[in-house]
């Protein structure tokens, strides 16, 4: 899928291990290659935690990933000259994804949030296994990874599994210019030596939720560009269309203060201020119409519910942040305990929130988009927006486009974190399926950035034909953006290299960026 390139400010350098990350440090390392650096207090702590390892290693007694077996082999005790075999051959079998490539990303950011936990000094790994992995990120060395795999419990093993074996100097990677090679040979070029597992780093490095969560993170970050996107493409559907923004008001947002529905409502208005089109037919003598459509009308009740739904869903996800998910762990007092930390449901349930908000608002985009195309509906426009009816059929099919866009988002919206199927001989007989829901998000939201970009497109040209009548600064600004790489009203030409160039200035966030800083102006 594409995503959405807009961010902050690069950030040039993360330090892990003095506190949690933020979810813009994993977008500048997963997206932007910002370099990592680990924390020399963490560093210490990681150390001591080793040595309470080594210690229970030597014990006759069994200790769980420590000198056992894993899963339904956990009271299999294995002898001490076996465990470096059996950690080996722990990632190995785990390392059983299969089917596409993941994104280099994605698979940067599971790298990254490993590498908090590993640098919390809960999971006993030895530093230089810490030190391994952010030397991996800094050379821009990216395990593949494969689409299929992950159940979601014991969180994202198989996906886990790739990037362990990686570091072991087996399997296939990509370098930082892409090319497919052997790992060994990629760590080789880094002067990288392999890592030879010791005692519980193998479960160390692969129970975790660091796939789904870094799906959700980017998801996040994506969708706070466009939801203020769908704003604007709502504000020039309404002016296009001779609505009224008098819905909108800050006093009747007030009777309802869900807190997202206000931000939109405030977006509205400050994309219909000044608008001559608005201006034109305030007059109740000239517009006698009660009221508009709800795809008009109800937009910041709709765009608001999206955004409260990402709120909570950033709240999860800086709890997962703050997390140190491994099995067993080594707690603050040294004991070595078992638990279920590593179950996804936490992140699984707020990724298919998230996709019920994403199918929600491509819907009620689509249906503006439909309404300017209807000249039953348009308020005077022509139909489809066509130069010369009958022989033109303007933006008709763009429409169909956008149509089968929501139709796939709506079954992608069917959460995946209530189904479950039973692995490892029953052990892990109920698992999340976070994964599954963060791959059909990414997609959900690639699928929500073209349904607006159909959407600008055909408000920008509804707009253009309201000529001598002008557009307010910010919707004429998005409008005039959209003419840098589409042409305005006329006759009939190939139409998907627009919607393609549109949907690029929606996905590098200039159309955002041009309504706010058109309503600034």
């Amino acid at each position: 899928m594409t995503t959405v390139t807009e961010t902050m400010g690069a950030l040039d350098t993360i330090v892990v291990g003095a506190a949690p990350l933020r979810g813009e440090d994993v977008v500048a390392v997963a997206r932007h290659d910002a370099r990592v650096e680990l924390d020399a207090g963490a560093m210490a702590r990681v150390a001591a935690s080793r040595a309470l390892v080594e210690g229970l290693a030597d014990d006759p007694e069994p200790h769980y990933g420590i000198s056992t077996g894993f899963g339904a082999l956990a009271t299999t005790f294995i002898a001490p000259e076996r465990r470096l075999q059996l950690q080996a051959s722990l990632i190995r079998s785990h390392a059983a994804g299969t089917g596409p490539e993941v994104e280099r990303e994605v698979v940067r950011a599971l790298q990254l949030l490993r590498l908090q936990t590993l640098a919390t000094a809960h999971t006993g790994v030895r530093p230089v296994v810490v030190e391994t992995y952010a030397a991996m990120l800094n050379s821009g060395i990216t395990p593949i990874v494969r689409e299929y795999g992950s159940l979601g419990c014991s969180g994202d093993l198989a996906p886990l599994s790739h990037v362990a074996l990686a570091a072991m100097g087996e399997g296939q990677v990509r370098d930082a210019e892409g090319r497919l090679m052997d790992a060994g040979e990629a760590l080789a070029a880094a002067s990288i030596t392999p890592l030879e597992l010791r005692e519980k780093e193998g479960l160390a490095l692969i129970n975790g939720t660091d796939g789904m969560l870094g799906m959700l993170l980017l998801a996040l970050h994506d969708l706070s560009v466009l939801l203020d996107t769908a704003d604007a493409a709502a504000a020039m559907s309404i002016e296009s269309q001779l609505g009224t923004d008098a819905v909108f008001a800050a006093d009747l947002m007030a009777l309802r203060p869900q807190i997202g529905q206000g931000a939109s409502a405030a977006n509205l208005r400050a994309f219909l201020a000044d608008s001559p089109i608005m201006a034109s037919h305030r007059d109740p003598a000239v517009c006698t119409r009660v009221q508009d459509a709800y795809s008009l009308r109800c937009s910041p009740q709709v765009h608001g519910a999206a955004r409260d739904t990402v709120e909570y869903a950033r709240t999860v996800g800086s709890r997962e942040l703050a997390s140190a998910v491994d099995n067993p762990v080594i707690t603050d007092d040294g004991r070595v305990e078992s638990n279920g930390n590593f179950h996804g449901a936490p992140v699984a349930y707020v990724l298919d929130f998230l996709a019920i908000a994403v199918a929600d608002v491509a819907s009620i985009s689509e249906r503006r988009t439909d309404r300017a195309l209807d000249p039953a509906r348009s308020h005077g426009l022509p139909p489809f927006l066509a130069h010369e009816v009958g022989v033109d059929s303007g933006l008709m099919i763009a429409q169909y486009a956008a149509a089968g866009i929501v139709s796939e988002l709506k079954r992608l919206a069917v959460p995946a974190s209530v189904d479950s199927i039973p692995s490892s001989a029953m052990q892990e007989d109920h698992v999340s399926m976070g994964w599954a829901a963060a791959r059909k998000l990414r997609r959900g939201i690639d699928g929500l950035a073209r349904v607006l970009a159909i959407e600008v497109l055909t408000s920008a040209r509804a707009l253009d034909l309201r000529a001598p009548l002008e557009s307010g600064p910010a919707t004429g600004a998005v409008r005039d953006l959209v003419r840098t790489v589409a042409e305005g009203p006329g006759a009939d030409r190939h139409l998907s290299p627009d919607m393609e160039a549109v949907t690029e200035l929606v996905l590098s966030g200039q159309v955002a960026r041009a309504a706010h800083e058109g309503a600034q102006s």
